[in-house]
């Protein structure tokens, strides 16, 4: 406490904090914004011209641990230091979502999993306002959840939520939720314990009730191991690829078919423009949540039709003397990349590698036997990807030079095939983020098609 006002403390400065800590000032808090690293200029302005006080470059303790609650960044791991104080004293550390569901009465639809999440959230949002819905988009995603709640009047917000943000939420309700599928990601942070994980990405379904509606992909083993555990009393409508849930909704050869109970819609999928059985399930689960919330059959037909995916993301690079280049520079784990090279109808020059997440690549043996023509591995130390490749995949190759990768994937490409950069791992040894990876690829490729 600061005088009569409560002292909410924000670590990280960053969209989320900076959000956090504009609507935690607005409703009356006493604000404090604390980052270990140096602020962009562009939030350090913002919190300067509103007069909320911060430090970067360090954590200032006697400042911290006097909160009487902390919004925490999600990239903030439980080991730290000063997260370890705060659990000790007992001191609330929530999420910035936590903070902004308490101020808004809008219909929240919240998206996780470990592989898909961004493109469904991005695909709900595109059906939400097609309908001609006044919808926010955040989360993981987008800009800040609290500063829209803060500044505008949505009727609904679509959530991308890690399993990061999904830990220290605890009293927000969603009203249609997404849970896509659960494979090994981000063991670090969990103890190396799947289980752990596993428990972080069911915490969609707290505090859901009956009138709310729970989408999942029932094929999933994690999910569906787990989930008669949970006993959810939200509305149930599973997604298959194997089967026709009723209600729920499936892929038959040439459609995609949607029965909520009451309406059944069918989808042609030559119309639609994301391919492969992973889209598929995406475009299922976007489409449900859409009907859940009023959006009505030829809406759904219209903005499926005409969705474009996000940057990164299965994303056409360019096309040199026939050969195709992909950029799927998203895709962090190994989960990921098979859903990639399960899309792919075309021999491929597979580019992986960077900072290993602990991954396990037998799940791609099958794919890559099957599809995989060479590897060229981008990172500092690829030992791994080559000792487990090294006798499936004919041709493999080293470098530490995206351009060098780019110009090797071309050499070694026939046309009508395909280089795929899709990594399976994080990118911290050779660039800034997966984003500066792929614009990356992207520019190397217009240099050599210039």
């Amino acid at each position: 406490m600061e005088g009569n006002r409560p002292l909410m403390v924000i670590l990280g400065g960053g969209e989320s904090g900076v959000g956090a800590a504009l609507l935690a000032q607005a409703k009356g808090y006493t604000v404090f914004l604390s980052d270990k690293s140096l602020l962009q200029d562009k939030y350090r302005e913002i919190l300067q011209q509103v007069d909320i006080p911060f430090e970067e470059g360090h954590h200032t303790e006697e400042r911290i641990l006097v909160a009487t609650e902390v919004v925490k960044s999600p990239g903030i791991p439980e080991k730290a230091p000063i997260i370890r104080q705060l659990r000790q004293q007992n001191i609330p550390i929530i999420s910035e979502i936590e903070l902004a569901a308490r101020y808004t009465d809008a219909t929240l639809i919240g998206i996780t999993g470990s592989n898909g999440k961004t493109t469904t959230t991005l695909l709900v949002y595109h059906l939400l306002k097609t309908a001609g819905l006044k919808v926010g988009l955040a989360g993981n995603i987008g800009d800040s959840f609290a500063r829209q709640v803060l500044e505008n009047d949505f009727d609904c917000y679509v959530l991308e939520l890690s399993s990061f943000q999904l830990d220290d939420m605890y009293q927000t309700r969603l009203n249609v939720a997404i849970l896509l599928n659960i494979t090994p990601d981000h063991l670090d942070r969990y103890e190396y314990v799947f289980q752990n994980y596993v428990n972080s990405k069911f915490r969609i379904l707290q505090n859901m009730t009956p009138a709310d509606t729970f989408i999942y992909y029932r094929e999933n083993p994690a999910i569906a191991e787990e989930l008669p555990r949970r006993q959810p009393v939200a509305r149930l409508l599973p997604i298959s690829l194997d089967d026709t849930p009723k209600p729920g909704a499936y892929l038959k050869k040439d459609a995609l078919v949607l029965y909520n109970g009451t309406q059944t819609v069918e989808l042609a999928t030559a119309d639609l423009p994301l391919k492969g059985k992973h889209n598929a399930i995406n475009m299922l689960a976007a489409s449900l949540a859409a009907q859940a919330v009023g959006v009505p059959p030829e809406v759904l037909r219209t903005g499926l039709q005409t969705f474009r995916n996000a940057e990164h993301r299965l994303e056409p690079a360019g096309e040199i003397r026939g050969v195709h280049f992909i950029n799927d520079s998203k895709a962090t784990n190994v989960d990921s990349v098979y859903y990639a090279l399960e899309s792919m109808k075309t021999p491929v020059v597979w580019i992986a590698g960077g900072l290993d997440k602990g991954n396990e690549y037998d799940q791609l043996l099958p794919l890559v036997r099957e599809k995989v023509k060479a590897l060229i591995c981008l990172g500092k130390d690829n030992q791994k990807l080559v000792g487990f490749f090294a006798d499936t995949v004919p041709a493999v190759f080293e470098t530490q030079d995206v351009n060098e990768a780019v110009a090797k994937g071309l050499a070694w490409a026939n046309p009508g095939d395909t280089v795929l950069l899709s990594p399976a791992c994080a990118s911290f040894d050779l660039f800034r983020n997966y984003e500066d990876r792929g614009n990356q690829f992207k520019e190397a490729v217009k240099r050599m098609m210039s």
